[in-house]
């Protein structure tokens, strides 16, 4: 059988994909597996969702699966990814659950699972779940069946968690929210009014099946313009389970994940709070927040691609602040996961703080011109190793040399290849990457 979760949990197209009665099996697995480690007491598990119209469904089937298997389920409702993350250890529940797809488009949903502390999983117990899924098990009966509560308080909890891991407050900021129909509707412009901003708020009225439609970090033209058209300081972008952030400065300029990664590093390395003066970002991280990192004195350490990667090597080695250029940022201190809304807050407070513009803020480091092709319709599970592409890749790392670079990988989470060049000037680096796609075209043609 071939391995059901991807980089993110199990995602696909909704009551295809993923059904009903996939949810029942995988949350019983899950149930079974993750609390295990409830000896001699009912295992207990909060479960949550975005606002898509299967996570209805989706999210019932869940919850009757966890019941089945003798677990306590906690419902928070409608709230972000890393609400969930939080509650799962604030509750001290053996594990949560998450339906979303996060920024895919709302006929798509997926499944996350947290362990205990709000932690997500290694590949081994994942693997674990996966396998438990096929086997016998003895279903309870009687008082042992789980009890469903609503957790009507959850997303309360969330929002003074996030008021408190605010350095100062944002008085005299004016924001752009942009929710993207998603979970963070109502959480995100609440907790930045409550923080002291004049909130402008774009993308929060969540239907079921406007998710990511048109909006949020993945579609940033409508913020750019709102944040011009209200001469706003800047925007912030989260995606449809707000476990990411992007902004857009008051010039209308985009600020990704690498730039408030950046922001972020230096604020926490004047503080003394940048553990071991590094940062953790990924091998999609864009060169030139590399180069200004090195300049600041600020090591960078990069992991694979997903925040659950970036997270076990802050874990494993204590570090304070990781993310990703989609915008993921984990910092460890106030969170286990990715937090677009803490993220927001964060570069928000920093801005307030020092007084300077986000703009001014985000050129602490230049981008690299950057391209990224998605090669479709290719046998991506041959791309390690093959002789013709890393020949070809070869060919074009030493083309480059230092002005540029060059990485070919497989999504986790979609049928296909990602080509990406840097280069010193975005002509060049669109040639090198078109080139690329076409050997991968050729070479992997299914």
């Amino acid at each position: 059988m071939a391995r059901l979760f991807g980089t993110d949990g199990v995602r696909g197209r909704a009551n295809d994909v993923i059904t009903a009665e996939l949810a029942l099996s995988l949350s019983a697995a899950a149930a079974r597996v993750l609390g295990a480690g409830a000896s001699g007491r009912r295992a207990k598990a909060v479960v949550g969702r975005d606002p898509r119209a299967s996570g209805e469904f989706l999210s019932a089937a869940v919850v009757a699966g966890l019941a089945s298997a003798g677990v306590d389920v906690y419902d928070a409702g409608m709230v972000p990814t890393p609400a969930v993350a939080y509650l799962t250890a604030d509750a001290g529940a053996d594990f949560g659950v998450m339906l979303s797809a996060s920024h895919n488009a709302m006929p798509d949903n997926g499944i996350k699972f947290f362990a205990a502390g709000g932690h997500k999983l290694p590949d081994e117990t994942e693997d674990a779940i996966q396998a438990a899924m096929g086997e016998s098990w003895q279903r309870p009966t009687g008082a042992d069946v789980g009890r469903v509560h609503q957790m009507t308080d959850g997303a309360t909890r969330y929002l003074s968690h996030l008021l408190k891991a605010l350095p100062n407050r944002l008085d005299g900021l004016k924001i752009v929210v942009d929710a993207a129909h998603g979970a963070a509707s109502e959480v995100s412009p609440e907790v930045f009014r409550l923080a002291g901003a004049d909130v402008v708020t774009i993308g929060a009225r969540p239907d079921g099946l406007n998710i990511n439609d048109g909006y949020g970090s993945t579609h940033l033209d409508r913020l750019q313009v709102a944040v011009l058209a209200q001469d706003a300081d800047f925007g912030i972008a989260h995606d449809g389970d707000a476990d990411r952030c992007l902004a857009v400065d008051g010039e209308g300029n985009e600020v990704d994940g690498d730039q408030l990664m950046a922001i972020l590093a230096v604020a926490l390395k004047e503080q003394s709070q940048l553990v071991d003066n590094t940062l953790v970002a990924t091998v999609m991280s864009n060169l030139g927040m590399l180069n200004a990192m090195h300049d600041l004195g600020i090591n960078v350490v990069q992991a694979g691609v997903g925040d659950r990667y970036v997270l076990e090597e802050m874990r494993a080695h204590g570090y304070s602040l990781g993310g990703e250029q989609s915008g993921h940022v984990i910092m460890l201190e106030h969170g286990t996961t990715g937090d677009g809304v803490l993220t927001g807050l964060m570069v928000a407070a920093r801005v307030a703080a020092t007084g300077k513009s986000l703009t001014e803020l985000a050129s602490v480091m230049t981008r690299m011109p950057q391209v990224m092709i998605n090669v479709k319709n290719v046998d991506k599970d041959s791309l390690d190793g093959h002789p013709e592409v890393r020949r070809e890749l070869d060919l074009v790392t030493a083309e480059l040399g230092s002005s540029g670079r060059v990485l070919l990988r497989k999504s986790g989470t979609e049928p296909v290849v990602r080509v990406m060049v840097e280069a010193d000037t975005a002509e060049r680096a669109q040639s090198v990457c078109e080139g690329l796609v076409k050997v991968v075209e050729r070479e992997l043609a299914l």
